[in-house]
């Protein structure tokens, strides 16, 4: 059964090997302009959720007695 956005849906033709690698050099390129000229939102995003994840230091329990 395929579904509307499942991967198994895309039809599948057979490529030429120079055809694959000419896509594969396209969506490098895509990805590496699209990270350069958005990379200050990228940077904002993933900063701001990383903050997020940061938890204060409050469970550490001072002890005069060495944990060995």
């Amino acid at each position: 059964m395929c579904f509307e956005h499942d991967f198994q849906c895309i039809p599948r033709h057979p490529l030429s090997d120079e055809t694959v690698v000419e896509i594969l050099d396209f969506l490098h390129l895509f990805m590496t302009d699209f990270e350069n000229r958005y990379f200050a939102q990228i940077h904002r995003y993933y900063d701001d959720r990383s903050r997020h994840n940061i938890l204060p230091d409050n469970n550490v329990v001072e002890t005069d007695d060495p944990p060995f």
